[in-house]
């Protein structure tokens, strides 16, 4: 069995944006030759998320509007008391973002099935940045043969 690993690069822009990441995912299997096994996604940073889901422009929009329910930009959060931390100069006011990225995942695992992803007909892989804009890193790690 191998197991092989690659780094994607993402950059995002401020605020909530999601970006599929399939096809990279998929060239990165073609590229590996692995024909079964799986591929783990992993989101290395505290403001960003991932999850399996429709790339449908106005469920996406939905998407957003409902994470901002869940944690809304301007409301008080200890987090954001810079002035009480020891923090970096350039240290965003970020605490809604880290509570969104609690509400979903910081990684997924696909299964690939004769060199492609096991995904069902309207499953994409979605990479949320919930805070932005940065030059994102997701680690891959595919174990097959």
């Amino acid at each position: 069995m191998k197991i092989i690993n690659k780094t994607l690069e993402i950059n995002t822009q401020p605020g909530i944006n999601i970006h599929n990441i399939t096809s990279k995912i998929q060239e990165f299997i073609e590229q590996t030759k692995i024909k079964n096994g799986q591929v783990l996604v992993f989101s290395r940073h505290t403001t960003t998320a991932l999850a399996i889901n429709e790339n449908e422009e106005r469920l996406l929009e939905d998407v957003k509007v409902f994470l901002r329910k869940l944690a809304p930009e301007n409301d008080k959060y200890l987090h954001n008391d810079l002035h009480l931390r020891d923090v970096p100069e350039d240290e965003p006011i970020n605490a809604h973002s880290h509570l969104m990225a609690m509400m979903l995942t910081t990684s997924e695992i696909v299964p690939i099935v004769d060199g492609k992803l096991g995904l069902g007909t309207y499953q994409s892989v979605l990479f949320f940045e919930l805070d932005g804009a940065r030059k994102r890193t997701v680690f891959l790690q595919i174990t097959g043969e």
